[in-house]
């Protein structure tokens, strides 16, 4: 067992010199000498190390996380032009007796709102990807708020459908495609319900990571 840091840094360059023993030996079907064998307390360290660095992954590129960012601007900024004219017309634009205008153009303003709130949560945890810190518990929130603002655009999306409806009954094909549309939006925050759950059990790990670390530093 590893008494301490410097016989850890020991065992580790002993054992780095004697990989090449280590391989030839394996092939003649030999054993290492006890002198360069590693000790159960340097494997199960490397294990650790090993599993913690396969939970955290690679750094996603800043290129990637740019043309990310880039994107998630001009969808808000696109959702803010759409709420400008809806809040435009509804102050200037007379209503249509064919159509409710004005309940259709609220219900447009709150679902693009929703949209921004997912947007903004999202240029969150694409942050918290980029430093290596999406893997704790302070991620939940924001997938949580996704979740939330799908589930509400899919809502908003149902009422437009319902508004609409009336206008189309003689083409009740539009109704059924925009109810098919709604649960489609719906199961989209299934999926990112699904993504949560293999976020927590990720999470989950990385803590028994750390944990069996910190177990080890006491004993080192």
């Amino acid at each position: 067992m590893c008494s301490n840091e410097a016989d850890f840094d020991k065992i580790e360059t002993v054992r780095a010199n004697a990989m090449p023993w280590e391989a030839a030996a394996s092939r003649h079907g030999a054993k290492l000498p006890p002198t360069l064998r590693p000790s159960p307390c340097f494997t199960y360290r490397i294990s650790i190390d090993s599993h913690r660095k396969s939970m955290e992954g690679r750094a996603m590129g800043k290129l990637t996380v740019r043309a990310l960012r880039a994107v998630l601007v001009v969808v808000l900024a696109g959702t803010a032009f759409i709420q400008a004219l809806m809040v435009w017309a509804v102050a200037t634009d007379p209503e249509d007796e064919s159509l409710p205008l004005t309940p259709l153009r609220l219900i447009t303003i709150l679902g693009m709102m929703s949209v921004q709130v997912a947007l903004v949560c999202v240029w969150r945890l694409v942050t918290m990807v980029r430093r290596g810190t999406v893997f704790s518990h302070a991620a939940f929130r924001y997938v949580d708020v996704v979740i939330g603002a799908i589930v509400a655009a899919a809502l908003v999306w149902f009422a437009v459908t319902v508004l609409n409806a009336p206008g189309q009954r003689d083409d009740p094909g539009v109704t059924v495609i925009m109810g098919g549309v709604g649960v489609a939006i719906l199961g989209v925050a299934l999926i990112v319900l699904v993504l949560r759950m293999l976020l927590a059990q990720a999470v989950a790990r990385d803590v028994e990571a750390a944990r069996m670390q910190a177990e080890l530093d006491e004993v080192i």
